[in-house]
């Protein structure tokens, strides 16, 4: 509540709370500050919310799913898959709004997440984490490359979507909050029920089978979990790094490896994490801002090579 409430009040120029409250209870549309706080700022906090829920429930999903400490929602190849489908709807079909990369990008995310699933579930022993993690990282591989070589042949193309794939959610409105609202919330609570379920694969496969377990109709349903979360968030927002990679480990610090709390709490630390890089990206480079994606790489990474070079992590 106290990020959202930052959020809302600090920018280009400071708002006080009282105003705040009367344009939330009393709104002027004559009033350029209520226009300000209600059109630009109260969506782009909202749609920051959603986006960092949706990273920290996939970023945990992700290390539960594949058992790998440094999985982040890409290992899936969601956040690769969503930029070349972004990038070939503008260079092929002309899209040029937000709202038309919503849907390209979802494509993309779950186009690139079904096929990583389908190739790491060929042979006997199904889909394991290291073919998981070893097919995500060939897929993300081959759509970076894909993407490279449109946008380089293509000056239109890179200045089209260099800005989104920096990872903002500056200038996003209602209307793409609306679009990715639906797929958040499915993809939310099927993370959120999975808890227990995670905790039998910390356990190892042959465990998790043994306590009656269907380890693969898990798999599949923590695979869509994070195909709706990471690509209504990469969607909205473009690609946003290290978000879905730091919250889990952040978080198992003060709770343990219970994924149903680690599950809970990662909800609340992922938006608290970008919504204050974001407030952050607003007042450290006046009088322009500088991007979230950019401040939470920034600001993110040494603190994680702290956390990770602690003696006594929490195990997944």
């Amino acid at each position: 509540m106290l990020v959202c409430l930052a959020s809302v009040m600090v920018g280009a120029s400071s708002i006080a709370p009282g105003t705040v409250l009367t344009a939330f209870l009393h709104f002027d549309p004559a009033d350029t500050q209520h226009l300000v706080i209600m059109e630009k700022r109260l969506p782009r906090t909202l749609i920051g919310l959603l986006v960092g829920i949706a990273l920290g429930l996939a970023g945990t999903a992700a290390q539960g799913l594949t058992r790998n400490p440094i999985a982040d929602p890409g290992i899936l190849g969601v956040s690769f898959g969503a930029s070349l489908f972004v990038v070939l709807g503008i260079s092929i079909v002309g899209v040029s709004s937000l709202s038309g990369y919503v849907w390209f990008a979802f494509a993309g995310a779950a186009i690139a997440s079904v096929l990583v699933f389908s190739v790491a579930s060929l042979g006997r022993d199904g889909a394991t984490p290291v073919k998981l993690a070893l097919v995500g990282s060939a897929v993300s591989a081959a759509c970076g490359s894909l993407i490279t070589a449109i946008v380089l042949s293509d000056t239109q193309v890179l200045n089209s979507v260099r800005f989104w794939q920096v990872g903002a959610i500056a200038g996003r409105g209602y209307d793409v909050l609306w679009q990715m609202l639906p797929t958040f919330l499915i993809g939310a609570i099927l993370a959120l029920v999975l808890g227990r379920q995670l905790n039998g694969l910390a356990l190892g496969d042959d465990v998790a089978r043994g306590l009656g377990q269907r380890v693969g109709v898990t798999r599949l349903l923590g695979a869509t979990a994070i195909v709706l979360l990471c690509g209504s968030a990469t969607a909205a927002a473009g690609p946003i790094a290290f978000v879905g990679l730091a919250v889990p480990h952040i978080v198992r610090v003060f709770t343990g490896s219970d994924y149903r709390r680690v599950l809970l709490v990662s909800a609340i630390v992922g938006p608290i994490m970008l919504i204050a890089c974001d407030i952050l990206g607003r007042v450290i480079a006046p009088p322009g801002e500088l991007e979230v994606g950019i401040v939470t790489a920034f600001v993110g990474a040494p603190f994680f090579i702290a956390l990770v070079r602690r003696r006594k992590l929490p195990t997944l």
